[in-house]
Parts: C-alpha cells; structure tokens; sequence
C-alpha cells in the first residue's frame, strides 16, 4: 500500500486560471489541467530562478517529489501549446500558506486550501470564518465575507 501524497506547501494562486488559444472558440477544444502545486514548481524553478534543492524546500517536498512534479507541469505545457488546448490551473494536493482564516467559533486558525475550504473550518465545520489577513497577498486576493449564519 502506497504512502499518502504529503500536501505541498503554495506560495502563489493565480487570478487568472483559465486560458484558451487565440481566435479558438472553447466549444469541443481539449483542455490540459495544470495543478496548482505544478504551477508553483515552475512559478519557483523559472521565474524565481531558484536551484532544485531550495525549490524543494520551499514547497516542503524532497528533491526528486520537486523533479516529478516540474517534470508533470513542463510536459503538460508543452502538450498544451503544441496541440492548441486550453489550459486550466486547478486541483491537486497543496496548501496555501499566502491567506490564513479565523473560525469565531473554535477559534481556530487555519491556511486555505482555496475554495475547497476557503469558509468551512476544517476543526467545527462552521460558516463562520473570516479571513485573518495576515499575509500580504491576502488583502489583494481575498474578498471577505460576512460569516455566513448557518449554525
């Protein structure tokens, strides 16, 4: 029986996840699905211009988990632009370290794992969750609101 993927640690969520070719209408056009984590390996390895092991390190994974995971995006890409697919950035196994949220129930403070648990404490399972703005990306990206009254 295999180990369970380790969440991997994401730095950067695009406002953009969705992009299609030129002149394309997006009826019967193939899409390529880039994972978030995926997305943040080549954000670090490429533009970052970081060196594999600090790579590694910054998402939390070993060396070779980091090789596997550009290796996936980089294919994906150049499958994308070659073939003329749209590409969409969502999924995968990660955590968002970029915006943390405050359950006014528990108390607890957890980081987002995007919409997935953007306003559902993962401890209670409460609505009532707020957006702690602590990071810096945070103020730009999240859009607070009210605590929802479903208790």
């Amino acid at each position: 029986m295999p180990r369970p993927t380790k969440a991997r640690r994401v730095e950067f969520f695009p406002e953009n996840t969705y992009f299609i070719p030129l002149g394309k209408a997006k009826i019967n056009m193939k899409e390529t699905v880039l994972k978030v984590e995926e997305l943040e390996a080549m954000r670090l390895k490429d533009i970052e211009d970081l060196n594999q092991e600090k790579c590694a390190e910054r998402m939390q994974v070993s060396r070779q988990t980091f090789q596997n995971i550009i290796d996936s995006a980089r294919k994906k890409m150049a499958i994308a632009l070659t073939e003329g697919n749209a590409i969409s950035i969502s999924g995968g196994n990660y955590r968002a370290t970029f915006c943390k949220f405050k359950c006014f129930i528990c108390g607890n403070t957890y980081e987002i794992n995007y919409e997935q648990d953007k306003y559902l404490c993962p401890i209670c399972g409460s609505h009532k969750v707020m957006c702690s703005k602590k990071a810096g990306f945070c103020k730009k990206w999240c859009k607070e609101k009210p605590a929802k009254d479903n208790e």
